[in-house]
């Protein structure tokens, strides 16, 4: 029996991975104790996606585990040893402002959660490619300080640098910058993944994630910027944007893109790799341009008011660049450009609400 081993398997990259693998491999083992809903409220819940895994991938076993535990994982991870092929870990706290309320919580989720998962696979399936899902503010706040250029509807990076044309690489420091306290349990469980490959010689990849979007994220004000934008804009919510005057640009990569991905690199598994993930040049926007682009797929206008201050570390650009997982897969592509991931988000939300 091959089995895949997903954690957060209810959230927005973990559903679209089960989706993905589900004809893929015998057993989806999914680990999702809905603490989303705890993070940001019942409004934000990934209940009602389990229900649907649950309902619709007849291979898919659900566990209501919480990560931190290690006992637990060990169990779990013991029963169904070395069947186990992959692990894709995208459980975690992913807010930036949830984290300065509770730290350790967020430290132990994200840093002591990936460590126990880690040590588990090493300890019971160590031939199984585990692939993180980590995020680009492990850079913390470093892009910031590129030479950046005030443009009517975004800020842009000037063109005589080198990162313009294709984005960030992943030779941009990480050190000497302010994370937030999400950024850093990110960047602790970020460097225990890539050290498990390197120094254990496990298939380790590390995914530094861009804005991920798609049509089953719960988005929620402290985390989910396009889906919480779009969700607003449809239901007449508020919705407020924070500094940078609504210029800060991010790159948005669709979950199937992400997920499409992981598939790549467990073909053909590296050993403490890592990559910078998001929409790069292909899809990106600023919050004004999203703003309209939200308002002309639903059809109305979005109820919204600017704050000066910025969130604490948040970037004002960021692009990645992608090349390095291209030159290493030169097989994957994109297949969802932002309109098409936004109109198809704004199709799913009014089945929803």
């Amino acid at each position: 029996m091959k089995i895949a081993l997903i954690t957060g398997s209810g959230g927005l990259i973990g559903s679209e991975a089960v989706a993905f693998f589900a004809d893929k491999f015998d057993l989806i083992v999914g680990i999702d104790n809905d603490q989303r809903a705890y993070f940001f409220g019942k409004e934000a819940s990934t209940a009602w996606n389990i229900t649907r895994l649950k309902q619709q991938v007849p291979s898919y076993k659900h566990y209501d585990t919480d990560i931190r535990d290690f006992a637990s994982i060990e169990k779990i991870v013991k029963h169904y040893n070395t069947d186990i092929a992959l692990v894709i870990h995208t459980a975690a706290q992913p807010s930036h402002d949830w984290a300065a309320k509770e730290p350790f919580t967020d430290f132990t989720i994200n840093a002591n959660g990936t460590l126990n998962l880690l040590e588990a696979i090493r300890l019971h399936a160590p031939e199984a490619v585990f692939i993180f899902t980590s995020t680009n503010k492990v850079y913390g706040d470093n892009p910031n300080f590129l030479p950046l250029v005030e443009q009517d509807t975004r800020w842009e990076l000037s063109e005589a640098h080198p990162y313009h044309q294709h984005g960030i690489d992943e030779l941009h420091s990480i050190d000497h910058t302010m994370h937030s306290l999400f950024g850093a349990s990110k960047v602790a469980a970020d460097v225990l993944v890539q050290e498990y490959g390197r120094y254990f010689g496990m298939n380790t990849g590390v995914f530094r994630g861009g804005c991920l979007t798609g049509p089953h994220h719960s988005g929620a004000q402290l985390h989910g910027f396009l889906a919480y934008l779009m969700k607003c804009t449809i239901t007449g919510s508020h919705y407020t944007v924070f500094g940078y005057k609504g210029k800060q640009v991010r790159d948005n990569i669709h979950s199937y893109d992400l997920v499409n991905m992981f598939w790549h690199f467990y073909q053909k598994p590296r050993q403490g790799e890592v990559y910078n993930a998001g929409g790069s040049r292909f899809a990106n926007c600023s919050m004004q341009e999203a703003i309209v682009l939200c308002e002309r797929i639903v059809g109305k206008k979005l109820s919204h008011s600017y704050a000066e201050q910025n969130r604490m570390g948040d970037h004002i650009w960021w692009i990645s660049d992608v090349n390095k997982f291209k030159s290493h897969y030169p097989d994957w592509a994109y297949r969802y450009d932002l309109d098409t991931t936004l109109t198809e988000m704004c199709h799913e939300m009014l089945k929803r609400h």
